[in-house]
């Protein structure tokens, strides 16, 4: 890792950390033994002084194999009836691994109008600050039981970007289930290369990442990319890294070069 990319790291206080669904959950439902390593990382960073945001998927995979459905549903009530059964699950899981480590979390669920609308952005920027002074760990999600189209955010790439510029963090890692970026989908390219720094996101960033879907989540590598655009812009810097690669978030942070790395652009 470039010296520069390691200043960031060093100085930083306050982290968003956003866990996509494919690195959350496995054949049967959610993957705990991912769950609980990322709770340990997370529980490291903030004993060394850190805030940490965690944006998480998983409630609808979640709540899919709960209820044991073959698939996926296409209709909006059937997917935030999912959403709602595998929300419970996902926060269970997460508050028996956070209390190991003697932490304490608290849901936040959101929706597109919590933070377009200016007082509700207050409020969560209030409620953000309270969690924070007290100790206890944001856990944050899409409230897909109520959200529709017009006030989805998308996926979470894009909530942990607008939640990253809300709370002015240091930087945002978003962890998935591939390396980083690379030239080409490498599930199904051998020659395809990580790309490991990227300075400015163009056409051909986007056009890269475009051939690289998501397995069970909405985002693809795609979301991720304009999430980086839109944190860089402000100036906080992105990385996507492996979520199932073992102590990924301590080995950024100990400066080994993990991931793709997007410059923020200075403002």
């Amino acid at each position: 890792m470039s010296h520069n990319n390691i200043f960031f790291f060093n100085n930083a206080k306050r982290v968003v950390v956003k866990v996509g669904s494919g690195v959350l959950t496995m054949d049967h439902g959610l993957n705990l033994d991912v769950i609980k390593s990322i709770t340990k990382q997370i529980c490291m960073l903030i004993e060394n002084e850190m805030e940490v945001f965690l944006v998480t998927s998983g409630a609808m995979a979640s709540g899919i194999k709960r209820i044991g459905l073959p698939e996926r549903p296409d209709d909006i009530p059937q997917r935030q009836a999912a959403a709602a059964v595998g929300q419970a699950g996902l926060i269970i899981e997460y508050e028996k691994a956070f209390s190991m480590f003697n932490k304490k979390v608290a849901q936040v669920l959101l929706t597109g109008e919590d933070l377009s609308n200016p007082e509700r952005y207050l409020n969560a920027q209030n409620t953000f600050n309270m969690l924070l002074s007290w100790k206890v760990v944001p856990i944050i999600n899409e409230n897909d039981t109520v959200a529709v189209d017009e006030i989805k955010f998308g996926d979470n790439d894009n909530l942990a970007a607008i939640i990253a510029m809300l709370m002015n963090v240091d930087i945002f890692i978003n962890l998935t289930d591939i390396d980083g970026l690379f030239t080409k989908d490498p599930r199904i390219n051998s020659d395809a290369e990580l790309i490991p720094v990227i300075t400015k996101i163009d056409k051909k960033i986007k056009k890269m990442a475009g051939e690289i879907p998501g397995a069970l989540g909405t985002g693809g590598m795609l979301s991720k990319i304009n999430a980086a655009e839109k944190t860089t812009s402000s100036g906080i810097p992105m990385v996507i890294a492996n979520g199932k690669e073992p102590g990924i978030l301590t080995r950024l942070f100990f400066g080994e070069q993990c991931g793709t790395f997007f410059m923020p652009i200075r403002l």
